[in-house]
């Protein structure tokens, strides 16, 4: 626990931003959860449901990568407070909606998020290098992602709570006050970074700059074989996530033979996992390289989802079920901790931003892609064989890193300087 401790007890500004993370997205999942079961509500229609996947999942693909390259040339503190603000007001309108003829603006609310989110995420995760040292950062990742199960596991219970006591008002409220405490947690960090000033350009060379600096992003992503092995290691995962986002809920149905209720509560133990695994990886994140910990850690991964989804053919029952689900958690903490802290190494500030929001987006396409594939192969394939694949992605990748890690260590990478 002695990483653990030296993160969290000696650096000041971690320990904010990661407060202010932990605030913001226990919001996050209050609101989905919330405006998940308002708008069936309001409307008695799964399209409509299905609307908000589309308006969170549009920003990602088309603004994803455009928008890393403005977080590059921003302060990240000052982006990540404005952004919050700006998220705080644009739930306002939430209150407005009391039936189904206004449902629009539900869907304009979830769009303007996920266009800010664009900005604020690679933001943090472009900060964080500069608030721990170098070999903390395994640790503040693995934390990072601990906060996000534990936002998850509380955030989705808030969120049925206010959702059934005072409807959209009561959600656009609790979220709205989870985004002005973050600001002020980020407000109060010490952290303060000089952007270069740039030189007074017309029009015409601006919009030049913000092109070469959109396609240098793009280029960076596959700039070298540590780059390139970490965007397709993202690329074949977000096609498996999206067939896992697509069929699982199919799978428990037909294959476990659960309930609504069983399917909830199966999806919200992988949180507890989480939670566990997170402060795992972060005690034990300095003593491991990050690329061993990220290969380790996607290789188990995809041998537990393997077997989560194999034991149906021999069994009825629905434990082994939760006790993957809770189990796969440790795995993917690490994984997470070492990718991000392998991606952070191998980015400098001023370029990560753009590299970080391109590999984003290109990670979203493949994510529609898996939903696009599961949809039309589920029912001709098998459900099972189908989601077998996505963890044979994860045990794959998980081998080719393992075999690839003195390639990923950390060391300065001349094909990402500026």
């Amino acid at each position: 626990m002695k990483d653990l401790w030296g993160v969290l007890a000696r650096q000041r500004d971690y320990r904010l931003m990661l407060s202010a993370g932990l605030i913001s997205l226990t919001g996050d999942w209050l609101l989905r959860t919330g405006l998940a079961f308002q708008v069936y509500v309001l409307t008695g229609s799964t399209l409509a449901s299905g609307g908000l996947l589309l308006a969170s999942f549009l920003p990602a693909v088309l603004l994803g990568s455009l928008a890393g390259v403005f977080v590059d040339r921003w302060n990240q503190r000052t982006t990540m407070i404005v952004t919050n603000i700006l998220n705080a007001v644009v739930l306002l309108p939430l209150i407005a909606v009391h039936d189904a003829s206004m449902i629009w603006i539900v869907y304009a609310v979830v769009l303007a998020q996920s266009c800010l989110q664009q900005f604020f995420t690679p933001a943090e995760q472009s900060l964080v290098p500069l608030l721990v040292n170098s070999e903390q950062l395994v640790t503040a990742n693995a934390l990072n992602s601990q906060i996000r199960d534990l936002a998850r596991l509380v955030g989705a219970a808030l969120g049925g709570v206010l959702a059934a006591a005072g409807g959209l008002t009561l959600l656009a409220i609790g979220d709205a006050v989870t985004f002005l405490a973050a600001v002020v947690l980020v407000a109060a960090m010490r952290h303060r970074q000089e952007r270069r000033q740039r030189e007074e350009e017309t029009a015409g060379g601006a919009i030049k700059r913000l092109k070469d600096e959109w396609t240098e992003g793009l280029r960076l992503c596959v700039a070298g074989p540590a780059m390139r092995l970490f965007f397709v290691f993202c690329l074949v995962t977000g096609v498996g996530e999206g067939i896992m986002s697509t069929l699982f809920a199919p799978f428990v149905s037909a294959e476990v033979g659960g309930d609504g209720k069983v399917y909830g509560l199966i999806v919200s133990s992988q949180a507890i996992g989480g939670i566990v695994g997170g402060l795992v990886a972060a005690a034990i994140g300095s003593r491991w390289p990050a690329a061993t910990l990220w290969g380790i850690g996607a290789f188990a991964f995809g041998l537990i989802d393997i077997a989560l989804f194999l034991y149906p053919l021999v069994s009825d029952s629905v434990i082994p079920a939760f006790v993957c689900m809770i189990v796969v958690g440790l795995p993917g903490a690490l994984t997470i901790a070492g990718m991000m802290t392998v991606f952070q190494n191998l980015t400098v500030d001023g370029t990560r931003g753009r590299i970080y929001g391109a590999v984003g987006a290109a990670e979203s396409v493949a994510v529609l892609l898996g939903i696009a594939a599961a949809g039309l192969l589920g029912d001709a394939v098998g459900i099972i064989p189908i989601l077998v694949f996505q963890g044979l992605g994860y045990v794959v990748g998980g081998l080719v890193v393992l075999s690839r890690r003195r390639a990923l260590a950390p060391r300065p990478e001349p094909a990402l300087t500026m």
